[in-house]
């Protein structure tokens, strides 16, 4: 009986090891389920014009939880001379 048990954890485990793998494969290769909505990017706000920016696509100042993000060069310039 505890082989029977063993046999079948095994199953499930591999069985879910494979499924994942090939999920992987297939998100990688761009494939997407018709109903599943793309992956969201949480945005920061400019401190000095107001606009809206991805983090990892602007400009920043500080470190830490002091970090500020820019749109531009020029907020960046008013942010520090202040």
């Amino acid at each position: 009986m505890a082989r029977v048990i063993l046999w079948a954890i095994l199953l499930v485990v591999i069985t879910r090891s494979l499924s994942r793998l090939l999920h992987g494969v297939f998100e990688g290769a761009g494939y997407r389920r018709e109903h599943s909505a793309p992956p969201s990017v949480g945005l920061v706000r400019d401190p000095i014009c107001g606009v809206f920016v991805v983090p990892g696509q602007s400009l920043s100042a500080g470190s830490g939880t002091t970090t500020r993000y820019f749109c531009s060069e020029a907020c960046r310039r008013k942010w520090t001379k202040s």
